[in-house]
Order: structure tokens, then sequence, then C-alpha cells
């Protein structure tokens, strides 16, 4: 995965007043911790930050910091509810080499065989392990050919050279049914909430209530 440049300014003022004064000026307050520093509290420009943003579990890299760039990871995302712009972000830090705990999205290619049956998709992304500047984008899974009966377990799936599964090997990732089946499935769904890409290491603890004790 490629490193996304962002100029990173230090934050200075907080609370609710300071954070719309930086919004209004185009940017976004941000925190960022880990590998046992002191957190501190940024602000990045919105519209890179939205680019980025668009790839799950983009690499940022920060320029402009008092020590040199850092290499960090997106840990958490606000957003407005109703328009949808970034309101505030956690980063993490990272560095070459280091092991990470990431989600990535499962997407499926081809067709099942026609006469019937439904594709059941149970995952829509899985939990890997990947060096932090080499994570995954994704992984494909081709189902052409596969019938009534067929399914594919995380143990199933092609996972990149140094990425390995997080997930219990058995774990159903999709499989094919009888319509009967999937009107059943359909009927016992719960509305899922869509959370924002995870990321996990030792310094995870770190994050605490950082941004949210500054009322923003």
């Amino acid at each position: 995965m490629p490193e996304v440049k962002i100029a990173a300014e230090v934050r200075e003022e907080f609370g609710k007043g300071a954070a719309r004064r930086v919004r209004s000026q185009g940017r976004v307050p941000a925190v960022l911790y880990g590998h046992g520093t002191e957190t501190r509290h940024l602000t990045l420009p919105g519209h890179d930050l939205m680019l980025a943003l668009k790839t799950s579990n983009a690499l940022i890299r920060l320029e402009g910091l008092a020590n040199g760039a850092e290499l960090a990871l997106p840990k958490a995302v606000q957003r407005d509810a109703v328009r949808g712009y970034i309101e505030h972000v956690d980063l993490i830090l990272v560095r070459r080499g280091e092991k990470v705990t990431v989600d990535i999205r499962v997407t499926v290619t081809g067709d099942i065989v026609s006469g019937g049956g439904v594709l059941d998709q149970q995952l829509v992304q899985v939990t890997v392990e990947a060096e932090a500047t080499h994570i995954p984008t994704g992984i494909e899974v081709d189902v052409t050919g596969m019938d009534i009966g067929d399914a594919v377990h995380a143990s199933d799936l092609k996972l990149p050279q140094g990425t390995t599964l997080q997930v219990e090997p058995e774990t159903l990732v999709l499989h094919v049914i009888a319509p009967a089946s999937a009107e059943a499935a359909a009927g016992e769904t719960a509305t899922a909430t869509e959370v924002p890409a995870a990321v996990s290491d030792a310094d995870s603890a770190e994050a605490g209530d950082a941004s949210a004790s500054e009322g923003e």
C-alpha cells in the first residue's frame, strides 16, 4: 500500500470553539499516539485527509512534525452525522517492519452456477495480521462454478505473502444456499452498524479518551 503524504500542524488550542475554528479553515483536528510516545494534537488538511481515507487502512506519512515525518494508520474517524464530513481522526503510530492487526475487505468475483442457488456472504471483511507498510487492500474470492452446498471458509482464503489470518480457520465467509434457506436467513438478519476500520497493536490501549476529552 503506497504512503499518502499529509502536512500536519501542531494544535495548541482545544475545546469545541477551537475545533470549529480549525474546521472553518478547512482542516481537521487529530490526535497521534502509540509506541509509548506522548499524545500529540494536530490538525490536518481536510481535503487531503478525505482523499486518503477513501482507501481502507490508509498508510499516512505525516510531514512537518518536530521530530521528522511519522507513519500512522487511522484508528478511529468521527464524521458529521448529516453531512458526512470528517470532524476528528485518531491516528496510531506504526514503524516499518512492524506487524499490525487490521480488517480488510472480502470482494466476490465471478458467478455461481445458475439453477436456483443464492450466494450468502457472511463476512464482508476479515481480520488479518500484516506488516504495517504492506497491508493488502482486500481479498478476492472467485465463486465461479459454486453450487448449492458449496462454501468458502477463512482457511480457504488466499492471503498475500506475509499476511496471516486472525480469525478461526473454520469461520464461514460465504456459501451457496437454496432459495428457501436464503429467505429464512434474510428474515433473521439484524441491522448492522458501520464502524471504522480497526487497527491494533501493543500501543492501542494508549488511545484512552484523548479525543473525547476535548469535547470535539
